[in-house]
């Protein structure tokens, strides 16, 4: 039985050039139904609010991911073959299970993907799982022609149980082909040069080994390079003060959507019959998937005929794009100062204010006791010894182990128009 194309398909993509698919199940896998749904679910979220131009999917992205995983396996195949096994090079037959997990590792996501999550009790990468694992899927039946146990397969590369760690470290560590597929896309959307990066040195130098995947010394500059521009990417787009302050609308929204529904003022439930399982905690996966962010944006439409007067105007600040307001604050005492004025003003501190902390690690070392240990960069050099990244580079050692980021309080824009406000934000700042 094949599975390669008679002839091979491709996607023109503004990152990429073209996309290869030269397999019938990556084909498949692309045409089905939870995949396709990708396509009406942003990959920035609220970035867009800022950065218009970043209306990208993450069904674009997740394309992106396959084909930097597909030039690494091209790469492998042709340079670091196999030819004794345990030798630590690459066996070209983990190449499909490699190219499914990479096109699917955000099958799980969700409109407004982090915020739903947060309210509803929902988690995208469970989803994911559920996804390829469940017999109602079409993602399911096409990987199970490759046989029984081949979706079994796919989720454990997602989940990084997968034996070869080759195949994991290629979809998920401190440098992969997720990571370098997003940070080159949304730079290229968002219009920024904070994300770019020398992608072909990158996928010259690196070079499989028996414990993973690792880099020649000689490309160190290259990863330098990554290290830093996701750095910026995080401090200049992702952890924008304006789309955290849309991200915190959307999140009270839900908030009181949900809450109006149990006490009973949602008076047009009906016109929101795909959110009814989320208020009632019975959801199932078929649910799940009906959701994309072209029906939350129609139920937000619909929330501005509701009478519940918080509700409506919530609508209508993320639809009209008014975002909250917010100051950088480390635990103050003034903060709240600042619920209390809000509330004075007719602003409930559960809908209007709010914390916000974004934080990111841009680089660590493998430290095996930490909660969430990280796949350390390994530099190779001639004589086969490797080095970790962050010994060999003093740029990336000033960023390793470093947290980067914010506390941010929010509340309405309106509150500025009061000078004995301003007085309050001086003293917290």
């Amino acid at each position: 039985m094949t599975f390669s194309l008679e002839r091979e398909k491709v996607f023109r993509d503004p990152v990429h050039g073209y996309i290869h698919v030269q397999h019938k199940t990556i084909l498949d896998l692309i045409n089905a139904t939870e995949f396709q749904r990708l396509r009406r679910i942003k990959q920035l979220g609220t970035s867009s609010s800022i950065f218009h131009g970043a209306e990208h999917s993450r069904f674009s992205h997740s394309l992106g991911v396959y084909e930097i995983a597909r030039r690494i396996c091209d790469k492998f195949e042709r340079a670091y073959k196999s030819k004794v096994e345990g030798d630590g090079l690459w066996n070209d037959n983990e190449r499909l299970v490699t190219l499914c997990a990479a096109l699917l590792h955000d099958i799980g996501h969700g409109p407004f993907s982090h915020t739903f999550e947060k309210v509803f009790d929902t988690d995208h990468e469970s989803l994911t799982t559920k996804i390829i694992l469940s017999k109602e899927t079409e993602i399911n039946h096409i990987l199970t022609q490759i046989s029984p146990e081949f979706p079994e397969k796919v989720a454990s590369v997602i989940q990084k149980t997968y034996p070869n760690p080759q195949v994991v470290q290629m979809i998920s560590s401190q440098i992969d082909a997720d990571r370098m597929d997003y940070l080159l896309r949304d730079a290229y959307f968002a219009a920024v040069s904070y994300g770019m990066f020398d992608l072909n040195r990158i996928l010259r130098v690196i070079k499989p080994y028996k414990e993973g995947i690792c880099f020649d010394y000689s490309g160190m500059h290259a990863v330098e390079d990554y290290i830093v521009s996701r750095y910026q990417m995080y401090m200049q787009v992702y952890f924008h003060p304006v789309s955290r302050g849309v991200e915190m609308i959307i999140h009270n929204l839900f908030e009181r959507a949900n809450d109006c529904y149990h006490n009973g003022s949602l008076e047009n439930s009906q016109n929101v019959p795909l959110l009814i399982p989320f208020f009632e905690k019975r959801w199932t996966l078929q649910d799940y998937l009906k959701l994309d962010d072209g029906v939350m944006t129609t139920y937000f439409t619909l929330f501005l005929n509701e009478n519940d007067t918080v509700l409506k105007d919530l609508a209508h600040r993320y639809l009209s794009r008014k975002p909250l307001k917010s100051v950088s604050v480390e635990h103050s005492d003034y903060v709240q100062n600042i619920i209390d004025f809000s509330e004075s003003k007719g602003f409930s501190e559960k809908y209007y204010t709010g914390y916000n902390n974004s934080y990111d690690l841009p680089y660590d070392f493998y430290r095996p006791n930490q909660k969430k240990a990280r796949t350390s960069i390994k530099l190779m050099k001639k004589d086969g010894t490797l080095l970790e990244l962050s010994k060999a580079s003093m740029l990336v050692e000033s960023l390793t182990g470093k947290e980067n980021g914010d506390i941010r309080f929010y509340f309405p824009k309106e509150l500025l128009e009061y000078e004995s406000f301003k007085t309050i934000l001086n003293k917290v700042e």
